[in-house]
């Protein structure tokens, strides 16, 4: 017979309290850390001041240093907020905490968590059967056969870790072949597959360009983090509709077709890399960027995070609101050079640009790639790029002859049907 935690059983503070601060140190709430403070704060109501009426406007005050009054009908961000909790805590008990007996969620329509028993199913107990004869197997007595089971679970425990390694020098050597006959690849992509630090490969939000080209109105990184974007589009001058739709579209997490087959193309160069890791723009944290390598999918209108490098780089993709269209800044054009290369339409296809950037980290304790285009598929095109042996040796062979150097490149692509026909070099820096 199966059986289930009682589900009556009393469910104590303490113990609720213990799986929140498990929930908010884990990988999920503890780098983003208005989610973390949001759970900790209506967690302190319920759970120490025997509160469960919390209020948004409250939350707003409290964790986002909204005015006492402030309108939330005009202001959203502790819901917004609320809809990334929740997505965060379903992810804690979906992974790290599997194992957890005790759950909890923050139902739709309030803010105070509600604590339950998991219910597992414990297979039924296995019971020795008896002989031909109707009598019972003889037992041997546990403790004669503990010095066997110990040598047993040592080795076992050897054979384990033996695998472990050898399954960990065939993916570094895995890792290594598939750069094998491929100097130009490896001279860039063996800084991001073969480094002893992790890469981040960070989508872009584009809700977030969505946000900036209906409004006219730059985001800064600053604001991102921090939501203060939410109040400066509620002070604009706009309808009470629209700005509905600004929030309901900010609520949602976006990403395209496009800007997951630059991943993919990624992923290829070693699919089975332990180094990569897919990261999203919204959930993505300052100390990641400091201390791991980073490889940044869209320019400053759809990844904020572009914003770090805006001052070191040569070419940013930016957008004209007046043609509704994005380019690609130069913002030193040297003897032949444009200062601007937007899109061209073309009876032969569509002429569109992209950059890419290799640079350290701000905090220059790893590298960081950017790899930016005026849409989705030039960005596509720039991966392309990226991944071929012979782009990347035509690349290096016009860059200064130096040890891996941080550099820019202009590309050009172009389109035919949604499909790019090919990528060129347009121009170049080195850092």
């Amino acid at each position: 017979m199966s059986s289930k935690r009682n589900e009556t059983e009393a469910i104590n503070v303490e113990d609720c309290w213990k799986v929140i601060e498990r929930a908010a140190a884990s990988s999920q709430l503890r780098r983003a850390a208005r989610s973390r403070e949001f759970l900790l704060y209506v967690s302190t109501k319920v759970l120490k001041e025997s509160n469960p009426d919390i209020h948004e406007q409250e939350i707003g005050h409290a964790i986002f240093g909204r005015d006492e009054n402030y309108d939330t009908s005009q202001d959203n961000i502790v819901r917004v907020s609320a809809t990334d909790l929740r997505k965060r805590i379903e992810g804690y008990f979906a992974a790290e905490g599997a194992d957890e007996p005790l759950i909890f969620e923050i139902p739709r329509g309030s803010y105070a968590p509600v604590f339950r028993w998991r219910t597992k199913e414990i297979p039924e107990e296995q019971t020795p059967k008896g002989t031909g004869d109707g009598k019972e197997s003889a037992r041997v007595p546990y403790y004669r056969q503990l010095p066997f089971l110990l040598v047993s679970a040592l080795s076992i425990l050897l054979a384990a870790g033996c695998g472990l390694l050898w399954w960990q020098n065939g993916r570094l050597a895995q890792a290594k072949d598939r750069l094998a006959g491929k100097p130009a690849l490896a001279k860039l992509w063996s800084h991001f597959l073969n480094s002893a630090q992790a890469t981040d490969v960070v989508l872009p939000d584009t809700s977030y360009g969505l946000l900036e080209n209906i409004t006219n109105q730059p985001i800064t990184l600053s604001e991102y983090l921090n939501y203060s974007y939410i109040s400066k589009i509620q002070a604009a001058k706009m309808s009470a509709d629209r700005k509905a739709d600004l929030a309901m579209i900010m609520e949602r997490d976006h990403a395209s077709v496009g800007d997951f087959r630059t991943v993919l193309k990624i992923w290829s160069l070693d699919p089975s890399s332990s180094k990569l890791t897919l990261e999203y723009a919204r959930q993505y944290s300052a100390d990641s960027i400091k201390s791991h390598n980073v490889i940044l999918i869209g320019g400053q209108n759809s990844n904020p995070w572009a914003d770090l490098f805006y001052d070191q780089l040569a070419f940013t993709v930016e957008y004209n609101a007046a043609l509704d269209r994005s380019f690609v800044r130069n913002k030193s054009p040297q003897s032949g050079e444009q200062d601007s290369y937007p899109v061209i339409f073309r009876p032969d296809g569509v002429v569109g640009y992209a950059i890419v950037g290799y640079l350290p980290n701000p905090s220059h304790t790893a590298d960081t790639l950017l790899i930016a285009g005026t849409d989705s598929q030039t960005t596509e095109a720039a991966a392309e790029f990226l991944t071929n042996e012979a782009s990347m040796e035509k690349l290096f062979r016009r860059l200064p002859e130096k040890k891996s150097p941080y550099f820019e490149v202009l590309l050009k692509s172009t389109r035919l049907s949604g499909t790019p026909m090919g990528e060129e070099i347009v121009t170049y820096r080195t850092h």
